[in-house]
């Protein structure tokens, strides 16, 4: 028997799959966008939020937070801030939208339906897994899961409210961590719309995707050796 055939992806081949995987996602998305032709879409939707004049950007913002505190996956809503309104002011209200819904699921899930939320994510092992972690390692949990998709954005939300985790350091860790990732979002649906309006790719756009990435890399790293560290320190305690 060929002991290769059922043997385990190593982590190199895992993020060379998701690489490629990542790539051929980004090829569909333009390829679906030239057929269904998603630019009209957009372009009444930014027609629609332009004529509200300066209410639009409180709609948007108002969208995003109930399509967070309802569990809506976020990434299209994120995207269509991008094409809306650019990076720069699309990474501000994306980030001021996120930030705000996450505070409020985490309120609701604490304060106004703790016991319903705790009955629907009592026997979901990743909301217990996450409690642990979190009552033994805090703020780096908030900041690492924040920073890698561990677990799905929406449970976080409402879980961390089941946590002991104070709700200053979920907030404050959660904007920070979040934003790296939103910059990604923004900028770099900014560069594909902007690649395929004009056929070329902009420069700023692309430095903006390298910074976002390097920061996550970055602080991603960062949080798991403080994890390690802190897991080390508890086993030499005890």
């Amino acid at each position: 028997m060929n002991e290769d055939a059922t043997a385990p992806v190593s982590p190199t081949g895992k993020k060379r799959l998701r690489l490629a995987f990542l790539i051929v996602l980004i090829g569909v998305l333009i390829v679906a966008a030239r057929i269904w032709n998603v630019g009209a879409g957009l372009e009444a939707l930014r027609n629609w939020i332009a004529g509200l004049g300066p209410y639009g950007s409180l709609a948007y913002v108002l969208i995003y937070i109930a399509a967070v505190v309802v569990a809506v996956p976020g990434a299209a809503i994120t995207v269509a801030g991008a094409a809306l309104f650019g990076p720069l002011w699309g990474v501000v209200l994306v980030s001021i939208a996120s930030t705000t819904g996450a505070a409020l699921a985490f309120l609701i899930s604490r304060y106004a339906a703790r016991d319903f939320v705790f009955r629907r994510l009592s026997t979901n092992e990743k909301f217990l897994k996450l409690d642990r972690m979190t009552e033994k390692h805090g703020a780096i949990i908030v900041a690492l899961t924040r920073l890698v998709p561990l677990f799905p954005f929406n449970l976080l939300n409402y879980g961390f409210g089941l946590t002991a985790i104070p709700f200053k350091t979920y907030l404050f860790w959660s904007w920070l961590c979040m934003l790296p990732g939103t910059i990604l979002y923004v900028a770099g649906t900014d560069a594909v719309l902007g690649a395929l309006s004009r056929g070329r790719f902009p420069g700023a756009a692309a430095a903006v995707l390298s910074a976002a990435v390097i920061v996550i890399i970055v602080l991603g790293r960062y949080a798991r050796k403080r994890l390690r560290e802190k897991d080390k320190k508890g086993f030499e305690q005890g």
